[in-house]
């Protein structure tokens, strides 16, 4: 249904004058009769009847005016809900336990007043293809995988190197130590179910056990973090990686050890991507924000060659 047809009628009805709703409408008297026999023609209904000092509707045209309104009140709404500024601002971070939820966790606490919807999507291919076609208008990645580069028209930044940390179990022989060098952990056991091939995260890790010749295993069905940390905690000769920003909560009986890894620092590093011609204004707020608040690359830190320099 066309809806300048339903508008035109109801500024008529409301007018009670062809000419009246034309003017309140800028558009002819012409234009008004010919929206209103169209509208007429789809419905298969008279609308409205010529009276002495203008027009009246007629019982359809009185049963077709609630409706009506309320046709333009959704048309308002539908249009409200993808208009810059007056949608909310839609950013994937990849996992909500992760850094990025951190970052945008911290972002609303910073802008209470800024509507978000925070989407998780899985690899960067979908984060690209959600962020060219306006589904997202923003996600957390690591960038720039080799042999992928990123399209012209996406920006990245990075905004946040993550040291990593090494987690183990209270019988792992690295347990007691108060930070570990990537030296120490050549001929350790780290297992990461959740590599996954082709993915950015992968790409790092590989370039991680490349340079330092470290053993990752990303063998067995990954069943999620709350698995990963009970077999930790009951296996001495595994251990794992994770981020220092990570937030996971585990049984106080595990006895799991955080051990900052040093000699380098590896860091990952967390890139914001957007499209360059999205103008919502919150993400230049969110731009700012991170811009201002996040901590710039540690000395001695390690990131993959492919990296975009911060």
């Amino acid at each position: 249904m066309d809806l300048e047809a339903v508008r035109t009628f109801v500024a008529v009805a409301e007018a009670g004058q062809f000419q009246k709703a034309a003017t309140d409408l800028s558009i002819t008297q012409q234009a008004v009769s010919k929206r209103i026999a169209a509208l007429e023609r789809g419905l298969g209904v008279r609308l409205f009847t010529r009276a002495a000092r203008g027009t009246e509707l007629t019982i359809d045209g009185q049963a077709f005016l609630p409706h009506a309104r309320e046709l333009l009140r959704v048309g308002e709404r539908a249009v409200a809900s993808v208009r810059p500024g007056r949608r909310p601002l839609r950013v994937d971070v990849i996992a909500s336990r992760g850094a990025a939820a951190g970052l945008m966790r911290d972002f609303h606490r910073v802008h209470p007043g800024i509507e978000l919807d925070v989407v998780m999507l899985f690899d960067m291919d979908a984060a690209v293809a959600a962020i060219r076609s306006g589904a997202i208008d923003a996600s957390f990645r690591a960038v720039a995988v080799p042999g992928r580069p990123l399209p012209e028209d996406i920006v990245s930044v990075r905004v946040l190197d993550e040291p990593l940390q090494l987690l183990t179990g209270p019988a792992h022989a690295l347990a007691g130590a108060p930070s570990v060098t990537l030296a120490q952990l050549v001929g350790h056991r780290i297992w990461m179910p959740g590599i996954v091939p082709g993915t950015e995260w992968g790409a790092y890790y590989d370039d991680l056990v490349a340079e330092f010749g470290l053993t990752i295993e990303a063998t067995g069905p990954n069943f999620g973090s709350d698995a990963l940390l009970d077999t930790i905690a009951d296996t001495p000769a595994l251990a794992t990686f994770m981020g220092e920003h990570t937030r996971l909560i585990w049984p106080a009986g595990h006895g799991l050890r955080r051990i900052p890894v040093t000699d380098p620092n590896p860091v990952y590093p967390h890139s914001l991507l957007w499209h360059r011609d999205n103008p919502h204004p919150a993400l230049t707020t969110l731009r700012t924000h991170l811009a201002t608040t996040t901590r710039d690359r540690a000395p001695g830190a390690w990131t993959p060659h492919w990296v975009l320099p911060r």
